[in-house]
């Protein structure tokens, strides 16, 4: 069913002569199919019939799009056992990754379909003695999706951006990540196939293979291109975002980038239940490999003897966790890279790391100590380390803490955990967090974002290009739209929901 071709709205195509592979890190072995990375006439071709496409697309009915992302559902659903292979043999995450993404996948589609059943989330609006003027939500144009490495169906192909996108009324042009291109195929299909079936425009869809970054920067400086979603690193999503804001007509991008999600642990949470503390954040530190946006990379916690008795704790459970392999070597040979960047500055001890012989690409995780005055002065401690990696800043006081908050980048997430007798003293480190996060977990873990109305992931800049906005659930859909007003017109020329 893998072709290695690329969809050109409803046609296949493979005109290019660069070709590539992708790779199974558990076999540590190159996976067969061949894929094909578009040519400057296939991006331009695509981008082309997205534009044309847009022009009927936005005029759907919000009935119809529903019907479309509901059959897109029904579509990956039915691909069963052949995506989950897929999946596993270029990720090397286990099955139950892989139904349980998939599953998430799904539910982001038929959420969306739910949303725009009616044409309530558009906020009609109307004003004036005379209800003169009426406003709505009108879709941006033809949206470029670029898929995300560690989440190769909820962030990717289908994924929430895709979803949210054609829900809005603008076609998408997935830019396929390279190292899960079969399974994009694959949902590439199924969408292709469900747009047939529900009689969408060709051009509400396409997929573009790519090695490299040349097909992404093609697609962002294209002209007819509208908006830009991408999950990925801070390097990647701040060369995209200085693109789009350097041509002729400067587009959003909505990039969700790197974050440590600082946790903060109180003196009387410790005191009362350290080693329970100490277990779930080794878990969750361990969770998928670390390879999770939303993964703890920083705790901070006031130096004493509970707090040096926790260090060694969470130490030794987390590197008595048995390694799993990393999404893909070049991943892999980062961690391995930043974590020994960031252990050899001045004054960091390694607790403990996983001691045991390991394959090809599995990650040892790593906890790591410093005092808080260090870290402050040193913002190479600041950067994250993407994988089974977290740093323990043990401040001197509750004002070095608060100042390290501070002065930390902007983060998805922030946690406390703190005891009940603890509430009276929380504001000041509320009020800092709030300034640097998106989201605060109280007594939990970061790891895990709810697809729900109420899920802010997103937090100032880098954690994402605009704080303003999520990329989860249904408020989402703001991204790819833009207030737009009607002043005294009559009703025959309004659309059908303002009338």
């Amino acid at each position: 069913m893998i072709t290695g071709k690329n969809y050109i709205g409803y046609a296949q195509s493979a005109n290019g002569d660069t070709t590539y592979h992708t790779f199974n890190p558990k076999e540590n072995a190159k996976n067969a199919p061949t894929f094909y990375e578009a040519t400057t006439q296939e991006i331009d071709s695509a981008v082309s019939l997205a534009h044309k496409a847009f022009s009927s697309f936005r005029k759907t009915s919000g009935a119809q799009r529903a019907q479309f992302l509901k059959a897109i559902a029904n579509e990956i659903e039915a691909l069963g056992d052949t995506l989950f292979t897929t999946y596993m043999s270029e990720t090397g995450l286990p099955e139950g990754r892989a139904k349980g993404e998939c599953g998430r996948t799904l539910g982001q589609l038929r959420m969306f379909a739910a949303l725009v059943q009616n044409e309530d989330w558009r906020n009609p609006t109307i004003s004036g003695e005379s209800q003169e003027l009426k406003q709505l939500l009108i879709p941006l144009g033809p949206v470029v999706v670029f898929g995300a490495s560690n989440f190769p169906l909820a962030y990717s192909t289908a994924g929430g951006d895709t979803a949210s996108a054609l829900a809005a009324g603008c076609p998408v042009i997935v830019k396929s990540h390279p190292m899960h291109a079969g399974t994009g195929e694959l949902v590439a299909n199924a969408i292709v196939k469900a747009a047939k079936d529900t009689g969408m425009p060709e051009g509400v869809f396409s997929n573009l293979n790519s090695a490299g970054i040349e097909v992404g920067v093609q697609l962002v400086k294209h002209p007819q291109v509208k908006a830009v979603g991408f999950t990925g690193s801070i390097k990647g999503g701040r060369a995209l975002y200085d693109l789009a804001s350097q041509r002729a007509e400067p587009i959003p991008v909505f990039a969700e980038m790197g974050s440590i999600n600082p946790v903060i642990i109180t003196q009387n949470a410790l005191e009362n239940r350290s080693a329970e503390i100490a277990q779930t954040y080794a878990d969750s530190i361990t969770l998928g490999v670390g390879q999770f946006c939303t993964n703890p990379g920083l705790i901070l916690g006031v130096a004493s003897p509970q707090m040096a008795e926790f260090v060694n704790d969470l130490g030794a459970k987390t590197a008595s966790i048995d390694p799993y392999c990393m999404l893909h070597p070049n991943i892999h040979n980062a961690f391995e890279s930043n974590g020994e960047d960031v252990l050899s500055q001045n004054e960091i001890q390694l607790v403990a790391s996983y001691q045991g012989d390991t394959e090809p690409a599995f990650a040892k995780a790593k906890i790591a100590t410093v005092p808080g005055a260090v870290f402050l002065k040193n913002t190479k401690l600041h950067q994250e380390v993407f994988g089974p990696f977290s740093l323990v800043v043990q401040c001197k006081d509750e004002a070095e803490l608060l100042d390290i908050i501070e002065q930390l980048e902007g983060q998805l997430t922030g946690t406390i955990i703190a005891q009940e007798e603890d509430y009276a003293s929380l504001s000041p480190i509320i009020e800092r967090l709030q300034d640097r996060v998106g989201r605060i977990v109280f007594n939990g873990v970061p790891t895990g974002v709810a697809v729900v109305d109420a899920m802010t992931h997103g937090g100032p800049y880098p954690a994402s290009t605009d704080s303003r906005f999520t990329a989860v659930g249904n408020q989402s859909i703001k991204r790819w739209v833009r207030p737009f007003s009607y002043q005294g017109f009559p009703k025959e020329l309004l659309p059908e929901f303002l009338k």
